[in-house]
C-alpha cells in the first residue's frame, strides 16, 4: 500500500511545518511516512486527512481500495 500524504499536501499547498502544526504529528515521522519509511496509523492518516480537508482514501493507494 503506498501512502499519499505527500501528493495530498502539496495539492493544498501545505508544508511539512504546517502539517505539523496542524495534526500534532512531528516533521520527522510526517517526512518518513511521506519517504515510505513507515506506515501511519489510523489515527494519524485520520488527522493529516482531516487537516487537508480529505477523506482518508484519498491518502493511500491499493488495489483492495
Amino acid at each position: 500500500m503506498e501512502v499519499l500524504t505527500w501528493q495530498a499536501r502539496i495539492k493544498k499547498n501545505v508544508t511539512l511545518k504546517q502539517l505539523e502544526q496542524m495534526t500534532g504529528i512531528s516533521k520527522t515521522t510526517l517526512n518518513t511516512i511521506e519517504n515510505g519509511q513507515t506506515s501511519p496509523t489510523l489515527r494519524q492518516l485520520e488527522a493529516i486527512a482531516i487537516a487537508l480537508n480529505t477523506k482518508i482514501s484519498e491518502l493511500y493507494d491499493s488495489e483492495y481500495k
